[in-house]
């Protein structure tokens, strides 16, 4: 009876994930957590806003010209290369882009689609000591009421 208990503990992983290297032993265990779970992975990109309302947006004629097209570009990419890793495993991927603050939308999401766990990736370079104070992740810990894995990936100084 346990055993059918754990099977079903997650139906719903996020991984958000910002495209960046960091992300890569988060996705992998976001990945063998679904499959492990026959969970659906929802892949979350955040276009974040601070960066694109920095600029006036004067120099872009064409909306499709500014930072904020490109973000959603970078996005795409990244969802496509988890989604791509997760069907390699028969994992069922949904992917999301929204924009916004990113640790105040990844919780957001999270609660509207009834996420079981939140998946983050950070860098931890071996000299500094609290590597997640400030950081999106770190906000998100604090924000949260699901449960959150945070998975390191060590940087080479």
């Amino acid at each position: 009876m346990m055993g059918n208990v754990a099977s079903d503990m997650f139906e719903k992983v996020l991984l958000a994930t910002g495209g960046e290297a960091a992300s890569d032993r988060a996705t992998d265990h976001a990945i063998e957590l679904a499959a492990h779970h026959d969970a659906t992975l929802h892949v979350l990109y955040v276009v974040d806003s601070d960066v694109y309302d920095a600029y006036s947006g004067d120099e872009y004629v064409d909306g499709r010209e500014g930072p904020e097209h490109g973000l959603e570009e970078v996005g795409e990419e990244a969802i496509a290369a988890v989604s791509e890793r997760a069907a390699g495993h028969g994992v069922d991927v949904e992917s999301h882009i929204k924009h916004g603050q990113p640790p105040e939308t990844i919780v957001e999401f999270a609660r509207e689609a009834g996420v079981d766990l939140v998946v983050l990736g950070t860098r931890r370079r071996p000299d500094e000591y609290r590597s997640l104070l400030g950081s999106v992740t770190d906000r998100v810990l604090r924000l949260a009421e699901m449960p959150v894995t945070v998975v390191k990936t060590p940087v080479e100084p």
